[in-house]
């Protein structure tokens, strides 16, 4: 079987080493993919998976490189290609692809979309406003006293998130992303959400238009700094299984979710076949969503699918195919901790070509995968070429243990301005 993978960061990285794993691929392409993915070999034959220098935004290059070399399957890793419609296009052409549609990927690509659907479909969330006019906005943020979450409408990577707790923050920011537009047209809609107190998890739950298959628990580290300081990054690492939950209670909370999540996707119509990741506070009321993504978390993937014990070329099989309901998802008893590396200077302006040392001792380590996020081959050497440049990943009998891995995994890896939260998995622990 031929696979494509389109992508090129940690969450893909993450992708095409589980896909690798499968008995039923043959050969494998990862679009535009990174330094790591290119040292990727498939378990079947040995083979090399190949990067192709394909933007995961370009449609039009896209599909014509599967024209040219047929893949029997193509999976989609970020949320950009997926909002755009690669999945209808590509399915249009005839080819086999992996991930919602573009009417499906709303519940990304637009924060508005989502909390409208939340709302009429009874999904337990916080009080919200959508708004296109400043002033508007300003007055409603006044209303919560200013304790709000200011999100941009839009799809801004991950960052277009303002958390403030005073009036005159929240004015702020309704001037930085509707004025100022700090994260482009994806603000030139926004949407202000009441501040949610308690503890924040991420769930995930793989669909196939009918069933959603729910994964264990894990929790991500947005700030950039230690204690939850500093600016909303992509994600700065993460750990797997979570002890806020227990079995039970993950799927109540699934259940108090995805239940009426499927029923409004029958009602109003939409066919979602992908990954649904929905951010969740558990709050004193109960669990509340703060938003949904269409694809597999960064991080979350890393720790997800080393803990992972099925083959993923069969669950992304079933998943398009609308059969996830004869499959059980089958998980290692070991904790998973990723720990992001990132460039210095991120999530603001960061420089790139910076050369990566220790990446092979590093990954010689017993139960340890270093997965690349921001990286690129240059002279022979891997350089830096993202803010978040890699996911140093381990597991453990337990989350001590793996946190203590991912630690000494990440004191082997050097590179200029390097840095790192080091209280991953803390509030577990």
């Amino acid at each position: 079987m031929k696979l494509l993978v389109i992508g090129s960061g940690g969450r893909e990285h993450a992708l095409v080493w589980k896909l690798a794993q499968s008995p039923h691929v043959t050969q494998m392409w990862c679009a535009p993919g990174n330094a790591g993915i290119a040292e990727e070999r498939l378990a079947q034959n040995g083979a090399l998976v190949e990067c192709v220098a394909v933007s995961a935004e370009d449609l039009p290059k896209l599909l014509a490189f599967a024209q040219q070399q047929r893949p029997d399957f193509t999976v989609v890793g970020p949320d950009n290609p997926l909002a755009a419609g690669v999945v209808d296009l590509f399915q249009a052409n005839g080819f086999k692809i992996w991930g919602p549609n573009k009417q499906a990927a709303q519940f990304e690509g637009s924060k508005a979309f989502s909390q409208d659907f939340m709302e009429r479909h009874g999904i337990p969330t916080a009080q919200s406003g959508t708004f296109t006019d400043p002033v508007a906005a300003k007055r409603f943020a006044a209303s919560l006293g200013g304790r709000c979450a200011v999100k941009a409408d839009g799809l801004a990577l991950g960052k277009g998130v303002l958390l403030t707790t005073t009036v005159p923050e929240a004015e702020q920011a309704v001037d930085e992303i509707m004025v100022s537009k700090a994260f482009g047209t994806a603000g030139q809609r926004i949407v202000i959400q009441e501040l949610l107190e308690g503890m924040e998890i991420s769930l995930h739950a793989l669909c196939d238009g009918q069933v959603a298959k729910l994964f264990p628990t894990s929790q991500d580290h947005k700030r950039a700094l230690d204690g939850d300081l500093g600016l909303n990054t992509g994600g700065m690492g993460t750990y797997s299984p979570a002890p806020f939950l227990t079995a039970a209670e993950l799927q109540t909370v699934g259940d108090a979710i995805l239940q009426p999540w499927l029923r409004g996707c029958v009602t109003d119509g939409i066919d979602f076949r992908g990954l649904l990741y929905p951010g969740v506070m558990l709050t004193k009321n109960g669990p509340k969503v703060l938003e949904f993504n269409a694809r597999f978390g960064d991080p979350e993937t890393q720790v997800y699918l080393t803990r992972l014990e099925n083959d993923l070329v069969e669950l992304l099989l079933a998943s398009t195919e609308g059969r996830l309901a004869n499959m059980e998802l089958k998980w290692s008893p070991l904790a998973s901790v990723c720990v992001v590396m990132a460039s210095g200077g991120y999530p603001g302006n960061y420089p790139k070509g910076k050369p990566i040392t220790g990446l092979a001792a590093a990954n010689a380590l017993p139960n340890t995968k270093v997965f690349h996020a921001g990286t690129a081959p240059k002279d022979g050497q891997v350089v830096t070429n993202g803010g978040r440049v890699l996911g140093v990943t381990a597991l453990g009998k337990d989350l001590r243990t793996a946190q203590t891995a991912a630690y000494a995994a990440v004191e082997k890896i050097h590179f200029e301005g390097a840095q790192f939260r080091r209280d991953i998995a803390a509030k577990a622990l």
